[in-house]
């Protein structure tokens, strides 16, 4: 079993399928040592994590939606390593949509949740470059997207 895999374990987290495409494009692009991972959006046990931060969601519930597109993201991770977590070096950056009301300006908060988890699950090598911004909507009333570029062996 991996480090990685184990640290998840230990968490008690465990990571969806991969989820397939909704549209027109791929999962992953790897060039190089780097592994572009499209924007994963926030659902747990396959029912989706929809409402606007500000209006519908508070902080909390956000952060939580984050952290489900954090564990996809690493979901897409293990797809694209051949099942094989262990390859990943070091989480590269994360940008993060959040869809909220004008008034919200609390995206960075919400986005941590997805930051948190990967620092606990990758330690150091889970430290990342990020961007948190806010969406008028997002697909399919989501309340977070999250996108991610990785560093691989």
């Amino acid at each position: 079993m991996s480090a990685i895999q184990d640290r998840l374990e230990a968490l008690g987290l465990t990571l969806p399928d991969a989820p397939a495409p909704a549209a027109n494009y791929v999962p992953f692009v790897q060039v190089g040592p780097l592994l572009h991972v499209s924007g994963q959006i926030s659902a747990r046990d396959g029912a989706l994590i929809t409402g606007k931060l500000g209006a519908d969601l508070d902080v909390e519930q956000g952060a939580e939606a984050a952290k489900c597109c954090a564990l996809s993201l690493l979901a897409q991770a293990r797809a694209a390593c051949d099942g094989d977590l262990d390859r990943v070096q070091r989480l590269v950056k994360l940008v993060g949509f959040v869809n909220s009301t004008p008034e919200f300006d609390q995206q960075p908060a919400v986005i941590n949740g997805a930051s948190d988890l990967m620092v606990e699950v990758l330690g150091d090598a889970g430290r990342h470059a990020r961007s948190a911004v806010s969406a008028a909507s997002l697909p399919f009333g989501v309340a977070v997207e999250i996108e991610a570029i990785f560093q691989i062996r």
